[in-house]
C-alpha cells in the first residue's frame, strides 16, 4: 500500500486553517481527574509505577462496578492520577492497540528526573526507545506503552501545544 503523504501534509494544513484560527474557546473542562487502564496483577503494577517509576500509590479500594475488583490510583503530578482496574475472574487477554484505544500515555517529567528514570530502566532490563533526546518509551506489565517526556507540560518538542 503506498501512502501520499503529502496529501496528508495537505490535509492537515486544511484543518489547522479552519480550526485554529487563532481563537480558542475556553475548555468545558476542569482538568484531568484520572485516565484508567486495566492490569492483570495489582502488585505487580504497583512495584513498577511506585517502586521503578516513583508515582506515589494514593488509593486502593473495591471497583464499585465489578466486585472483587480493585480500584487504585497514582500521584502522576499537577493533581493528575494514572488509575487502574484488575479484573479478577475474566479473561481478558493480552493488551492489544486497536481503533479508538489506547496508543501511550505522555507523563512529563523534569530533566534530572527524566535522567534518573532513564537509568533505572536501564538497570532494571526494561527494553525502551529514545526518541529526539526527550522521550523514553517502554511498556508496562501489561504492554501498555508509556512515555516520559521530559518537555514542561503544554510543550512538545519545542512547540506550544496548549
Amino acid at each position: 500500500m503506498s501512502i501520499d503523504y503529502e496529501a496528508i501534509a495537505a490535509s492537515r494544513d486544511r484543518i489547522r486553517a479552519r480550526r485554529l484560527n487563532g481563537h480558542r474557546s475556553r475548555s468545558s473542562a476542569r482538568g484531568l481527574h484520572h485516565f484508567a487502564l486495566v492490569c492483570s496483577d495489582v502488585e505487580r503494577t504497583i512495584e513498577f509505577y511506585q517502586d521503578l517509576l516513583e508515582f506515589p500509590l494514593t488509593e486502593i479500594f473495591e471497583n464499585r462496578d465489578y466486585p472483587g475488583s480493585n480500584h487504585f490510583f497514582f500521584d502522576i503530578g499537577n493533581g493528575n492520577l494514572l488509575a487502574f482496574f484488575d479484573f479478577p475472574g475474566l479473561d481478558l487477554g493480552p493488551y492489544q492497540e486497536v481503533l479508538g484505544g489506547l496508543h501511550h500515555i505522555a507523563i512529563s517529567v523534569d530533566p534530572s528526573t527524566w535522567e534518573r528514570l532513564r537509568g533505572k530502566l536501564e538497570a532494571a532490563g526494561l527494553p525502551h526507545q529514545i526518541e529526539s533526546g526527550a522521550s523514553i518509551y517502554f511498556r508496562d506489565p501489561d504492554g501498555a506503552r508509556v512515555e516520559l517526556l521530559a518537555d514542561p507540560l503544554g510543550e512538545m518538542y519545542g512547540s506550544h501545544v496548549l
